[in-house]
């Protein structure tokens, strides 16, 4: 078979664990209808991109078929899930649409979807800690480290803060990137460096997995910007334009449509420059999703 077919065969089977795993955890149980919001919201939707890159980076690293991987992996992408329904409320982003349907606040009413979000985060934490010893306390803790982190002021909230701080105002480059290195890059800089923690890595190749989560982060948001000017919402399955509708500044609006695209390009390179770097015998699965990321539009 060729790489590009093994590699469909590889992301689909982990689609499979990840999909199982999430329709586990999230529990319909939940009170009042709560459950039907949160499993609204992360499952049977979304590329899960971010727990592809977990199990790459643990699968480069000698721990693909853990049980502390595919958690972290699970644990990712409800932070990931949790964020979008949040960013899609009235008072942040204000979207009716997310991953081709309604957003949750539309199915289910704002204060619902507020309270699916906030349950979702605390989930994320609730998967990463197990009882039993299932995952050593150890990596318990780095794992839980580092999602905290990518996730809060420093990571996604922070950059989210900035974002809608920045509505209508004129930002260079660097407070561009500064913003989207906070916002999306930093869950997915974390789903690399989460994913290698759960196996054998040198202080060397964490280094450069690190710079290659950093890279593909950033690749993502530019590409991300991209779409939102050259793609219609049903093929985007979120609504197309609205960052120009509410006046929010973007690599498109800053750097125009072409050196965006240079860009993406750019930051691909530091990616496979990165992996290359690392040393690790067997990164194939990171260096093809870095091609997909950037190949969604250029």
């Amino acid at each position: 078979m060729k790489r590009d077919d093994l590699f469909e065969t590889w992301s689909r089977d982990q689609l499979d664990r990840v999909e199982a795993a999430l329709d586990r955890f999230v529990p319909a149980q939940a009170p009042a209808g709560l459950g039907d919001a949160m499993r609204y919201g992360v499952l049977d939707g979304g590329k899960r991109l971010r727990p592809l890159l977990v199990l790459a980076a643990a699968e480069a690293t000698g721990a693909g078929a853990s049980e502390a991987a595919l958690r972290a992996a699970c644990a990712v992408e409800l932070i990931h899930a949790y964020s979008l329904i949040h960013d899609d409320m009235p008072c942040m982003d204000d979207d009716v649409l997310r991953r081709g349907k309604p957003t949750v606040h539309v199915q289910f009413g704002e204060a619902q979807a507020m309270l699916a979000g906030d349950a979702m985060q605390a989930l994320a934490f609730e998967v990463l800690t197990p009882e039993g010893s299932v995952v050593e306390p150890a990596l318990q803790a780095r794992l839980v480290g580092l999602l905290a982190r990518a996730s809060g002021q420093d990571g996604m909230a922070g950059g989210q803060a900035i974002d809608l701080a920045s509505v209508g105002r004129a930002l260079g480059e660097q407070e561009l990137a500064d913003m989207h290195r906070r916002k999306t890059g930093a869950l997915l800089q974390a789903s690399v460096v989460m994913g290698a923690a759960c196996g054998r890595v040198t202080p060397l190749a964490a280094a450069a997995l690190a710079d290659y989560g950093a890279a593909i982060g950033l690749a993502f948001q530019v590409v991300d910007d991209i779409l939102d000017v050259t793609q219609a919402s049903d093929t985007l399955g979120k609504t197309a334009g609205k960052d120009a509708d509410h006046n929010k500044p973007t690599y498109v609006s800053v750097l125009g449509l072409a050196a965006a695209r240079a860009h993406a390009h750019e930051l691909h390179g530091r990616a496979q420059a990165a992996l290359a770097r690392s040393g690790l015998a067997d990164a194939a699965w990171l260096s093809l999703l870095a091609d997909r990321v950037v190949e969604r539009d250029c």
